[in-house]
C-alpha cells in the first residue's frame, strides 16, 4: 500500500486489527489528549512494524500515524500475526528484536532531547532525519510546533533557531 504525505495509517483508538510493516517512508504519530492538546510523541520509520505496543497481543492505537512524506506499508493481518507468533518459534525472537531497536531509537532521542543548547537538539534532530526524509527539509516534514514538542522547546524558539541557520 503506497500513502501520500498527509494520508493516516492509522487512528488513534482504531481496533488494532492490523499491524504494518514500514517499507519506506516516515509517519508521524501524534496523540490527541481529552484536553484538547495534540502531542507528536513518535516518528515511524522504514524497517518498523507497528504498532509497538501491539507486536505481541492486540490494543488498540495509542496515537495517529500521519504519513510525512510518500510512504510504502505492508498490511499485516494481527490475526495472522498473533498465530505465527505462536506456531513459529523463530517469531518471537523477531518481535523482540523490533522491540530492541526501538527502545535503541527511543534511548537515541532522549540523549538528543540531553544535550546542550536547543541549537544542538535542532541539529540532531535534522541530521537523523535526514537518512529518512528523501531530501526535504525538516519544515516541509514537521510544523515548528511539532519540531518543537521533539527537541523540547517552544514553537518561538524553534523559529528564532530555524531563522538562524539560513
Amino acid at each position: 500500500m503506497i500513502l501520500h504525505k498527509g494520508e493516516v495509517l492509522f487512528h488513534q483508538g482504531d481496533s488494532g486489527e492490523f499491524l504494518y510493516h514500514i517499507k519506506s517512508g516516515l509517519f508521524k504519530v501524534t496523540r490527541l489528549h481529552e484536553n484538547g492538546n495534540i502531542v507528536l510523541f513518535n516518528i515511524l520509520y522504514p524497517g518498523e512494524t507497528v504498532p509497538h505496543h501491539s507486536l505481541i497481543s492486540q490494543k488498540e492505537t495509542h496515537g495517529t500515524a500521519t504519513a510525512v512524506i510518500r510512504s510504502e506499508i505492508e498490511i499485516i493481518s494481527a490475526k495472522e500475526w498473533y498465530r505465527e507468533l505462536k506456531e513459529n518459534p523463530d517469531r518471537p525472537l523477531e518481535v523482540a528484536r523490533l522491540l530492541q531497536e526501538k527502545v535503541r531509537f527511543m534511548q537515541q532521542r532522549l540523549d538528543h532531547l540531553t544535550v546542550g543548547t536547543p541549537a544542538e537538539r535542532l541539529e540532531l534532530l535534522i541530521k537523523w532525519l535526514d537518512d529518512y526524509s528523501q531530501g526535504l527539509h525538516l519544515t516541509e516534514l514537521l510544523t515548528q510546533e511539532e519540531i518543537g514538542q521533539l527537541i523540547g522547546v517552544r514553537r518561538e524558539t524553534v523559529n528564532r533557531l530555524l531563522r538562524g541557520q539560513h
